[in-house]
């Protein structure tokens, strides 16, 4: 018999292929394209089998809606994200909505409900793979997201307006003050923490806080074979150290502060020409904001000093700041008592990917579980989870929501 867990991978695995991917060869599902669209209809069947009622709310995320035995009572929210990056694995979102619709559907064929009604969420943009924003779906939900936002194009030029939602109903997805009772996330680790330990989940503690720039070095473009080396003011050789420096920086910390150059450009860009101009990333992070500040500075002085020694003019916006985002104390003691229960040691890990739990936190207390992914491999078509891990996941999701029905009742 399959259980619950095989069957959630093994949905997963389907939403992996076309037509629920715009990509050949790969997987790659952006915000309100043809395999967004194709997603969300097969996931609407599979909530709709395991007895929920079904919308799609105005900034298209999907939702379906298990009542509950007290009417009136705010709901839990157990959801994820099904869009992808390009080239993606298929488990990072779509395995914690699956596994959510396989939660709901064990209370449905036993003929049970909770207390309070369970919503299973389908984020449609976590990713930010398509549109320059990430998490603007689970920011219209939770009611942090400016209208301003809204004006933004695709890289093909299709504005969001265009794309199949409307832009005069996108703030409305907001849930009312006081409708959720609690938001509840299964994810990959997307790490290799949880494999180190030989552990199947993890009760997450908080979302680090990322910092994220925009840099570029100025110097002067020359010809390859006929400037000297003494006269050149080479915008990538000064990038180059300038990365060093931050990997530096980031190794002697000793801690769990992190910095990644995702992404450089070097221009005019011909084999023949010296560089004069040299664009990045640095993407800064740590469980600890202070820490992660410090370290973010200290990054930038040295590149400032490393250009000032070059002779090289330099420019740095910071283009993305979000705070760290502890999940609830008592919400994470139930989830350590549910992967107990569930015959499994708990452990708690920090995540140092961002997740939609972190907007959602300003709405509601959050719980996010940890799924052990091979290697700790994500973003790439190697990622990987054990059917068995994910049954265990959903047993402590299920035990989860057992104990938050004991304690509303209590309540």
């Amino acid at each position: 018999m399959v259980t619950g867990g095989e069957r959630a991978v093994a949905r997963c695995d389907i939403l992996g292929v076309a037509p629920y991917s715009d990509m050949e060869g790969g997987l790659y599902r952006g915000y309100l394209a043809p395999a967004h669209r194709a997603a969300l209809d097969r996931t609407s069947h599979w909530m709709t089998e395991a007895g929920m009622a079904v919308r799609l709310d105005p900034a298209a995320n999907l939702i379906g809606r298990y009542e509950g035995g007290v009417p009136g009572a705010p709901a839990l929210l157990i959801g994820s994200h099904i869009d992808s990056v390009r080239d993606a694995g298929r488990y990072d979102g779509p395995l914690g909505i699956m596994l959510g619709i396989e939660a709901v559907d064990a209370l449905h064929c036993a003929g049970r409900r909770l207390p309070f009604p369970i919503e299973v969420v389908a984020f449609g943009d976590e990713e930010g793979s398509r549109f320059p924003a990430a998490m603007l779906t689970s920011r219209a939900m939770a009611g942090t997201l400016d209208a301003a936002a809204l004006d933004m194009a695709d890289g093909e030029g299709v504005a969001l307006a265009d794309a199949g939602v409307d832009i005069a109903a996108y703030l409305s997805a907001a849930r009312a003050p006081g409708a959720t009772l609690a938001y509840l996330e299964a994810h990959i680790e997307q790490g290799p923490v949880l494999e180190a330990q030989g552990l199947a989940v993890g009760t997450v503690t908080g979302i680090a806080a990322q910092l994220r720039y925009r840099i570029s070095l100025t110097g002067m473009a020359g010809h390859a074979g006929t400037t000297s080396m003494p006269l050149r003011r080479d915008a990538l050789a000064g990038a180059a150290e300038a990365m060093l420096a931050i990997e530096g920086i980031a190794r002697e910390d000793g801690s769990d502060l992190v910095a990644t150059v995702g992404r450089i450009e070097a221009l005019p860009g011909a084999a023949n020409v010296i560089p004069g101009e040299a664009r990045f990333t640095l993407d800064v992070r740590s469980g600890d904001e202070a820490r992660r500040n410090r370290a973010a500075k200290a990054m930038l002085d040295a590149v400032a000093a490393i250009a000032d020694r070059r002779e090289l003019d330099f420019a740095m916006e910071r283009i993305h700041d979000l705070p760290a985002s502890p999940c609830d104390a008592a919400l994470m003691n139930l989830m350590d008592a549910a992967i107990a229960d569930a015959g499994h040691p708990p452990f708690r890990l920090v995540s140092g990917a961002g997740h939609d739990a972190m907007v959602m936190a300003s709405l509601c207390p959050t719980a996010m579980l940890f799924i052990r992914c091979k290697l700790g491999i994500s973003h790439n078509p190697a990622e990987h989870v054990d059917p068995a891990d994910a049954d265990i996941a959903l047993r402590a999701m299920l035990g989860f929501m057992e104990k938050l029905g004991e304690n509303f009742d209590r309540a």
